[in-house]
C-alpha cells in the first residue's frame, strides 16, 4: 500500500490530498550544505534566505563546498553577506561537527530517524524543530511527524477542529491523530502544509 492510499483512510485528510498536487519526497546530497541552508532561511522569508544562501555558495570556488572549505571562512566574511554573529556560529558548529566525527551522507542515512534526530541535535544551533525539516526536506524520511511546527499545528486545528489550547493537551491529540498516519507521516505533514499554502 502506497503513502496516498494509506492516507486516505483519513475521511479528513482525503478530500485535501485530492485536492493537492501529488506529494514526492527528495532525497538530497550534501547534508552538511541542507543544514547550513536550513540555518541561513531560520526567521527570514524564503526570498531573502534564497539571496543570502547563494551569496553563502557564491563565497567559495567548487560548487559543493566541504566542511574544511566552510570552516576556512571567517565570521567577518559570513556577517558580509548578511548573516547574524549567531548564524555565522552555527554554521561553523556544523562543520566542525561533521569534521569532528567523520559525519558523511552515507553514515547519516543509516541511522533510524530518531537516533538521527538526537545526533543532529548535539549541534549548537540545531534544535529538534531544524533536525526534522533535514529529515522531511533532505533526506526523504517518510515518518516524521513535526509536532511543534506552527504550520502543522495551525492546519491540524483548522481540519480537525482541536482547541490549541492547553498547549500540551492539544499536542497530544496531534499526535493521536498522527498515529494513524504511520508509517507515512512525513506525507501528511506535506499535505497540511500545502493545504494550508493554498489557502
Amino acid at each position: 500500500m502506497n503513502a496516498i492510499t494509506h492516507l486516505q483512510r483519513d475521511k479528513k485528510l482525503k478530500p485535501l490530498i485530492r485536492s493537492l498536487p501529488e506529494v514526492k519526497l527528495k532525497k538530497r546530497k550534501h547534508i552538511h550544505l541542507e543544514m547550513c541552508a536550513s540555518i541561513i532561511s531560520q526567521q527570514l522569508s524564503i526570498k531573502v534566505a534564497e539571496v543570502i544562501n547563494n551569496r553563502f555558495l557564491n563565497l567559495f570556488s567548487t560548487k559543493y563546498p566541504t566542511p574544511d572549505d566552510i570552516l576556512k571562512i571567517k565570521t567577518e566574511t559570513l556577517r558580509g553577506i548578511g548573516l547574524s554573529n549567531a548564524k555565522a556560529a552555527y554554521l561553523h558548529n556544523v562543520c566542525e561537527f561533521f569534521k569532528t566525527h567523520g559525519v558523511t551522507d552515507a553514515s547519516l542515512n543509516k541511522m533510524d530517524d530518531e537516533t538521527l534526530i538526537d545526533f543532529l541535535v548535539q549541534i549548537k544551533g540545531i534544535g529538534r524543530w531544524t533536525a526534522e525539516m533535514i529529515l522531511i526536506f533532505s533526506m526523504g524520511r517518510e515518518d516524521v511527524f513535526a509536532v511543534d511546527d506552527l504550520g502543522i499545528q495551525l492546519s491540524m486545528a483548522d481540519l480537525y477542529q482541536l482547541e490549541t489550547k492547553p498547549a500540551k493537551q492539544f499536542k497530544e491529540e496531534m499526535k493521536t491523530i498522527a498515529e494513524k498516519w504511520r508509517p507515512y507521516r512525513t506525507y501528511a505533514c506535506r499535505y497540511l502544509w500545502a493545504w494550508r499554502n493554498s489557502k
